[in-house]
């Protein structure tokens, strides 16, 4: 039996996890204000557990408000690959995880809906950065790290090159450049045309979902079907069962589902259940409130995805039937029990219009800090032509833009992504 370690370690095959704790200031302007607390899990293959020279590797989580990944083994997707050259801190990204968690519960305890929306102001990627570098000056001993950023977490780091590129050695994104002056309208124009592609995509794959979600839709329509939790199952919210399409087996995902919906003339209890887990945000309430404003730049949003559907008539409840995507609706604040506390929130947040510059054009157009990036062909949640603009604005940043992968290739690909961009980081592709 191995030695017992430390209440603040744990064992993984061939690696070590030591957790860590950090107070932070809720507002990084008022670093004497109030504190709340950030969550990171070092990894550490046992080979170079000993060793006091091994960089860090910084992952940033995709999202908004999604905690970082729990390794089961170590073999977990691209987490092998950044093990054998760094020591990997995975980031519960502040309000997620177990972070000083923003929940229903704990938004509650701070006052009225006016005051639970300027605690998430402070939420959104910049003060995300600020953690991590008040967290690299305490683990990395002020030396510059990497940056690993996971969709999100690539808005992330490119807030992080444009407010604090000396915190960084070198930086790696995966479906995650943003649009520097992208509005979320633009964002959504896009996006509705990337989902209906998708649609096109799966019901040529799988023709008889064509008649199986009419089916389903109209029995939604004409009886009051409800999940688990107690919440009903819309039309409208069967459509958003679509956000999983731009994944790898998201299609397959979603043609199983479907065909197994009904027993006899109803909709059967599995189907619910597994419907009620791709729809509730429990696992991420902060990843519905602040999903628009990660676009928000000195405008409101103004439920940006709501209003530009209407340019879509497309996804009107009609026949056929059209699934949804990466979009977070008003309704969604009046059905989920998790969202419903938050219904007041999410308006004044939607309305919110003071939200401050997250990318520096010209700092980026002078960047130093080795990069290199990824970009989807056919990504859904961030598109590609988006993302190509902002590579180009980025000085010295290598983009591979790919139609191999689906969104969450960085994951699925073993060692192939991260490495080919650990590869044209440094030059040996």
């Amino acid at each position: 039996m191995p030695p017992a370690l430390p209440p603040d370690q744990a064992r993984l095959p061939g690696v070590l996890l030591t957790n860590h704790e950090f107070s932070v200031p809720l507002d990084h302007a008022r670093p004497d204000g109030e504190e709340i607390t950030v969550f990171a899990r070092e990894l550490v293959a046992v080979e170079h557990a000993g060793r006091k020279d091994l960089p860090w590797l910084l992952y940033l989580q995709g999202g908004p408000g999604r905690q970082a990944p729990r390794p089961l083994t170590r073999k977990t997707g691209w987490i092998d690959r950044a093990l054998l050259d760094y020591r990997l801190l995975l980031l519960d990204q502040r309000g997620t995880g177990r972070s000083t968690p923003a929940t229903r519960r704990t938004l509650a305890a701070r006052g009225s809906a006016g005051d639970q929306a300027r605690y998430l102001t402070r939420f959104r990627a910049d003060s995300i950065v600020a953690d991590a570098e008040l967290i690299r000056r305490r683990l990395a001993g002020g030396k510059p790290w990497s940056v690993l950023g996971q969709s999100f977490g690539g808005f992330c780091t490119v807030t992080y090159l444009s407010m604090a590129p000396q915190g960084l050695a070198e930086a790696f994104i995966a479906g995650g450049l943003p649009g520097l002056d992208t509005t979320a309208d633009d964002v959504y124009r896009a996006t509705y045309r990337s989902v209906t592609a998708k649609n096109e995509e799966h019901f040529a794959m799988y023709p008889s979902d064509l008649a199986q979600a009419g089916r389903i839709a109209r029995h939604l329509a004409g009886h009051d079907v409800r999940l688990p939790c107690g919440a009903p199952l819309t039309v409208r919210a069967f459509q958003s069962l679509g956000i999983g399409l731009g994944m790898t087996t998201g299609s397959q995902q979603l043609h199983f589902l479907l065909e197994d919906a009904f027993e006899g003339d109803e909709i059967g209890d599995d189907f619910l259940y597994r419907a009620q887990s791709a729809l509730t945000f429990a696992n991420g309430p902060l990843y519905g409130a602040l999903h628009e404003a990660c676009y928000g730049q000195g405008r409101a949003t103004n439920w940006a995805a709501h209003r530009i559907r209407a340019e879509f008539p497309q996804f009107d409840a009609g026949d056929p039937l059209l699934f949804t995507g990466e979009m977070i609706y008003p309704w969604m604040f009046q059905t989920d029990p998790v969202l419903v506390p938050l219904a007041g929130v999410a308006e004044i947040l939607a309305g919110y219009d003071d939200w401050p510059p997250l990318y520096d054009r010209a700092r980026l157009a002078a960047n130093e800090v080795p990069c290199a990036a990824v970009i989807y062909y056919n990504d859904m949640y961030v598109p590609q032509e988006i993302s190509v603009r902002t590579a180009a604005a980025i000085k010295g940043l290598h983009s591979w833009v790919t139609s191999e992968y689906e969104h969450n290739g960085l994951g699925l690909s073993g060692d192939a992504v991260l490495g080919r961009l650990i590869g044209m980081v440094r030059g040996s592709i």
